[in-house]
């Protein structure tokens, strides 16, 4: 989830960014290189820049399919998930559902009884960007419970548990990357459009975008990769479950890349919201943050980033909008170190 420092540095050095034949023929032998490395992981990536798409893929669905990845295979873009959720929630903002600076309280689902040290205290923003100071789900153990599907024992009663038995918040106002704060953003989404996350997402990005290859509840796809934990064992992909906000959606890369056109125009209601999900709601000395996205930037360059991994995949999305481009990388392996020094070379080399 975090960006490296040196990831970091090639982004803040980007000062221009154009396609040409050549360029894209540079970013194709870039890829075909890490992939060479690495046969074992499958690779997908999209670009786009001032609306010209271009995708480039390596490797097969699985060590034992014939199917070569390509710009429609499936991939768990897990926590890029959570700019999905972000969006939605500025969505909402701006249909006057409800306000960013809005506390919590009055939005969750009745069965959530806050502390009265957490009354009034943690805004919608504050799950939005990291900072609410609530205990998270703990990870680690529910690993060693079901190492394939860790967050399938998580139910509603699981995080009211958590949420009603907090009687402090722990550094509030700080960043402390939380899944269980996108998760009650999908449940304060539920509760103010009286609809399930699934049939908002669906209704508000899904089938506007008409993306036929982003998937919710039902994965069961012949274009499907099959993912690898780091070991390169086979890893599930995770199913459905009420942490789907934080991370559980399906993509491709070719939809990823229709997303970020729409973020890329702000005319259209989806761009509308990821401008509100750019503005600074945390900063500190290493990072700054808007809603669900990372914000690098210098005297030239703006960029927003959002990079996830669940147990058997990783993934990362980026963008320029003053200079209107945008990249999507999909790997089949949990391989954040691979996913970075991809993006790292692509910079370094290509956009000096």
């Amino acid at each position: 989830m975090k960006t490296s420092v040196q990831f970091l540095a090639v982004l803040l050095s980007v000062s221009t960014f154009s396609f040409g034949q050549d360029i894209t023929k540079k970013i194709d032998s870039i890829i075909k290189d890490n992939y060479q490395k690495n046969p074992n992981v499958g690779i997908s990536v999209g670009f786009i820049d001032n609306n010209k798409e271009y995708f480039t893929a390596y490797g097969n669905l699985d060590a034992g399919s014939p199917i070569e990845i390509d710009k429609n295979s499936i991939f768990e873009i897990a926590s890029i998930t959570k700019i999905l959720t972000s969006n939605l929630i500025a969505q909402a903002a701006l249909e006057n559902k409800l306000k960013l600076e809005d506390y919590i309280d009055n939005y969750l689902p009745k069965a959530y009884v806050l502390h009265e040290n957490l009354k009034n205290k943690i805004k919608i923003s504050d799950l939005a960007s990291h900072q609410s100071g609530l205990p998270d789900i703990d990870f680690g153990k529910l690993i060693e419970l079901n190492p394939q599907q860790p967050v399938s024992s998580v139910t509603e009663e699981t995080l009211t548990t958590i949420i009603n038995t907090c009687t402090e918040l722990k550094d509030y106002g700080k960043y402390r990357y939380s899944t269980i704060g996108y998760t009650l953003l999908g449940q304060i989404l539920e509760k103010v459009y009286h609809k399930s996350y699934d049939e908002i997402i669906t209704e508000k990005i899904i089938k506007p975008l008409k993306l036929t290859r982003t998937l919710t509840k039902d994965f069961n796809v012949k274009n499907r990769t099959v993912g690898h934990n780091p070991d390169g064992g086979i890893q599930e992909f995770f199913t459905w479950n009420v942490t789907a906000p934080a991370g559980l959606v399906k993509s491709d890369a070719s939809d990823m890349i229709t997303y970020l056109k729409a973020v890329l125009d702000k005319n259209n209601t989806i761009g509308k919201a990821a401008l509100l999900t750019e503005k600074i709601f945390y900063k500190d000395e290493k990072r700054e943050m808007g809603l669900g996205t990372n914000i690098m930037t210098d005297e030239k360059n703006t960029i927003y980033l959002k990079s996830g991994d669940s147990m058997g995949q990783s993934s990362i999305i980026g963008y320029n909008r003053a200079k209107n481009w945008g990249i999507i990388i999909l790997l089949n392996q949990r391989n954040s170190k691979m996913r970075q020094n991809l993006l790292n070379e692509i910079y370094d080399t290509i956009l000096k």
